[in-house]
């Protein structure tokens, strides 16, 4: 389970280090993408496939409604490559989307981890409901 919050810089080349917790988990080869509320999520390639890949690929051709969703969040998926000092260089296309450009946070959200610019992070949790609002939210998905 991907769970922590974690701060980091991104360096003048783009690029970022997993938290070694949340890489140990998510393997050698994972993969970035476009997420929710401005962040990035991030898969091992296993939650990808079995999340969103093998239930997208059962959709037919013919389920427009469902093809700009498919191709926005899979176009925008990218696979990490780290380098010899266990970087990996983020897309600009990914900062942009995120507005990431110097400090950000990372988050194990269960399956998933997300990273966020820490700006858009710091404004998310203030406009967001309390902890108290956001836990007794969940009772309507039965957790």
């Amino acid at each position: 389970m991907l769970l922590g919050t974690y701060f980091y810089s991104v360096d003048e080349k783009g690029r970022i280090r997993m938290p070694q917790k949340l890489k140990s988990q998510l393997g050698e080869n994972f993969v970035v993408t476009k997420g929710s509320n401005g962040c990035l999520f991030v898969f091992s390639q296993d939650e990808l496939k079995t999340a969103i890949y093998d239930k997208l690929k059962e959709l037919p051709l013919t389920a427009i409604e469902a093809q700009k969703p498919l191709r926005m969040i899979m176009s925008s998926a990218f696979e990490v490559q780290e380098d010899s000092a266990g970087r990996f260089m983020l897309p600009s296309i990914l900062r942009e989307f995120a507005g990431i450009e110097k400090n950000i946070v990372i988050i194990g959200v269960g399956a998933r981890c997300e990273i966020w610019s820490e700006e858009r992070w710091n404004e998310y949790n203030e406009s967001s409901m309390t902890f108290d609002e956001s836990f007794a939210k969940l009772g309507e998905f039965n957790i």
